[in-house]
């Protein structure tokens, strides 16, 4: 794909099928260059924007999201580049990505099991940079619980919870949304190398197979989304305009 954008692109094609509705996984979404440009650019932000929690640091730009709602910021150019070209492609129902989240994670770091939660319009899409990851998907806790009558515990452990992974190579994008966003967990390990296994939903277009071993290097990942409650400053500065 050119660095001029995309246009319309129909993201059908790229539906990972061994997923429930609906994961698509884009390769190549950005060239090198662009990725190199895209790190340059993070590790050039100042160091205030860094925020180390466990098992990863992050940027927030756009703003911080809230319940009350997000006192926008505006993105700058490198970023604005990348959320209109995903904006472009439909996925946040005619509306424009708003907010981005850069998450840095070295090898053997990862984030437990999550969702994103209704803060966001109920798509996630991230640019992979940087290095491979293995993004895994899960069951809650509460989805199997027996019914009376039924035979044997409900799977509580997580790794009987986990049912489907995803490669995510660099300068790919991925885009979760229905299902795949609402009702399943999602995860990264805290491992330094991933194994290939049967579970890997998107295995024919990631030129990797079965058994093989992936070393994990510094991955950086940019999770662009839009948040629908945003605040007018006038609001947050007691209505003086």
């Amino acid at each position: 794909m050119s660095e001029t954008g995309t246009g319309a692109l129909a993201l059908e094609p790229f539906r990972v099928g061994q997923c429930p509705a609906a994961a698509y996984y884009i390769p190549d979404f950005i060239t090198e260059t662009e990725e190199v440009r895209l790190l340059q650019q993070v590790y050039g932000a100042p160091k205030p924007k860094w925020t180390q929690l466990s098992g990863r640091r992050l940027q927030n730009w756009g703003g911080l999201p809230h319940p009350k709602g997000m006192v926008p910021e505006k993105l700058p150019p490198w970023l604005q580049t990348y959320t209109d070209k995903v904006s472009s492609l439909g996925v946040f129902g005619g509306k424009l990505a708003n907010h981005v989240l850069v998450n840095e994670y070295r090898p053997g770091e990862g984030i437990m099991p999550h969702e994103d939660g209704p803060l966001y319009f109920p798509t996630v899409t991230t640019i992979n940079l940087g290095s491979h990851t293995l993004l895994d998907f899960y069951h809650p806790v509460s989805r199997g619980q027996q019914t009376e009558g039924e035979q044997g515990p409900a799977p509580q452990l997580e790794e009987e919870r986990h049912f489907v992974s995803l490669i995510l190579k660099p300068r790919s994008l991925l885009v979760l949304r229905e299902d795949m966003y609402l009702r399943y967990l999602h995860g990264i390990r805290f491992v330094t190398e991933d194994t290939v296994t049967e579970k890997v939903a998107n295995l024919d277009v990631c030129s990797c197979e079965l058994r093989d071993m992936l070393c994990r290097g510094t991955r950086v990942s940019l999770t662009i989304r839009h948040v629908p409650k945003v605040l007018k400053m006038s609001v947050v500065l007691g209505r003086r305009k």
